[in-house]
């Protein structure tokens, strides 16, 4: 009878005796080591690493450091911008003419008459004179 896959169709198979082994022996596989060559390589490669990554993070340490100063100095010129431009509109506010001659006039000054001209003297005085005459 032929056997085509069916388990009720395949002939037992007789156990065959085989003799107990007197002594068993068990095989102890021993892993051999690494050659000091091949370790120093390893060690070489890693060390290797070890500085790239390190160069890689100081480079960034620098970057990030350059740009917390230009994030300085952009705050402090932005402050400086502002501070000039309060400045500007205080000198605008300074140089009215109208506020000038309020202050002159505060100070015990008085306008000179435009038909009078000024004269300075030798010691530095000014003296207004009468131009029509």
């Amino acid at each position: 009878m032929a056997y085509y896959g069916n388990l009720a169709l395949r002939p037992e198979r007789k156990p065959q005796q085989t003799p107990p082994p007197a002594r068993q022996t068990e095989k102890i596989v021993r892993r051999r080591q690494l050659p000091v060559g091949e370790k120093l390589l390893y060690l070489f490669t890693v060390a290797v690493c070890a500085v790239v990554a390190g160069l890689i993070i100081y480079r960034y340490a620098e970057i990030y450091q350059m740009n917390r100063q230009i994030q300085d100095m952009n705050r402090t010129y932005e402050q400086t911008v502002g501070q000039m431009k309060e400045l500007q509109r205080e000198v605008e506010r300074l140089s009215e003419p109208k506020r000038i001659i309020d202050e002159a006039r505060k100070l015990g000054y008085v306008q000179l008459d435009p038909n009078r001209g000024i004269t300075v003297g030798e010691n530095g005085n000014a003296v207004a004179m009468d131009t029509k005459k």
